[in-house]
Order: structure tokens, then sequence, then C-alpha cells
């Protein structure tokens, strides 16, 4: 039996709820997701949460319920909150700036990259070297970030390149003399 999939997901006020068939719609301050519930599961709505229970105790069905459950939790928190990841930049001469609709990445190569900026997200170059990416979306803004990111990842001996603002770069040492 699933531990988190045996939880129900709680509907906070501001958020409506529409299912139908084993598709899941949900509308929030944030914007409109959806989502397509496995065969496998059954979705029931009843007092404001929402219940993810399997059809029949099979091997998939197993294994899936608790991810589910967890797609689920991530739609309802997205359109109400809102998901975001923070980006750093190190190096210098490194840096990014807003061109439109578009992302502009200065890294030190021949050309600048041009990232264009996916519907729903929703991006903030506060300095040039600091990215901030917010979306409802969980998956979209992690992608955003990660394709962002692997631009120019950061290197170990010096630490330049885009990285995540909670990560933490292992340094190695240089070459000795």
């Amino acid at each position: 039996m699933s531990r988190i999939g045996k939880h129900p997901v709680p509907v906070p006020q501001g958020v409506q709820v529409q299912l139908t068939g084993q598709t899941l719609t949900a509308k929030g301050p944030k914007g409109e997701l959806k989502l397509t519930i496995v065969e496998d599961l059954d979705v029931t709505m009843a007092d404001g949460k929402i219940t993810v229970k399997p059809r029949q105790v099979t091997r998939r069905a197993r294994s899936m319920w608790g991810m589910q459950r967890t797609l689920v939790n991530n739609l309802v928190k997205g359109v109400k909150d809102g998901y975001s990841e923070e980006l750093e930049i190190n190096g210098v001469g490194l840096r990014a700036a807003m061109q439109g609709k578009n992302l502009q990445l200065n890294m030190g190569f021949s050309h600048e990259v041009i990232y264009p900026i996916p519907a729903g997200i929703e991006i903030k170059v506060e300095k040039p070297t600091s990215i901030k990416i917010s979306g409802a979306d969980k998956q979209l803004v992690g992608k955003v970030a990660a394709d962002i990111r692997s631009v120019k990842p950061p290197e170990p001996y010096k630490g330049k390149g885009i990285k995540y603002a909670s990560e933490t770069i292992l340094r190695k040492e240089g070459k000795k003399k």
C-alpha cells in the first residue's frame, strides 16, 4: 500500500477542480492546468478533497498510485501558489538580460544565446547575474531552469557558469607546481 497515495489532496480556497473522466482540471489565481490520470487509478472528489485509489491491486497500479497523487498535489499547489526556481551566474563577463519575450545570455561564447520563454513561464532578471523563473507548472519550471543551466554548467575549478541558487559546487584543487 502506498504511504503517499493513501493521503487525500486538500483543495484550498480559490481553486476550482473539475473531474471529467480521467482528466483533472484545476483553475486558480496562477492559471489553469490539466492532468490525465492513468487508467489503472480512480480519482474521486468529496468534501473538498481529492482521493486517488487503485482500481485493482496490480503491480502497475501500485507503482503509479503515489506518483499520480503527487502530480495531483503539484497541480493544485501550482494553480494556487505557483513554483519558482532561482539561478545564479558566476564568472567575469557572464550575464543575462531580457530581450522582449526572450532571455539573452552572454556566456563567453562567440555568440549570444537566445532562449525563447515558453508559455506559462515568467522570467525575471533582477541583476545581470540572477535569474528567477516562476510559473504554475512545477515540471515546466524545472525543465526551463535545467535548460538554461545546461547552456553553461558550473565548472569545478573556479565555479564559473550557471548554477541553482541552492546548489553548492564541489571545487577541485588546481594543478600543483
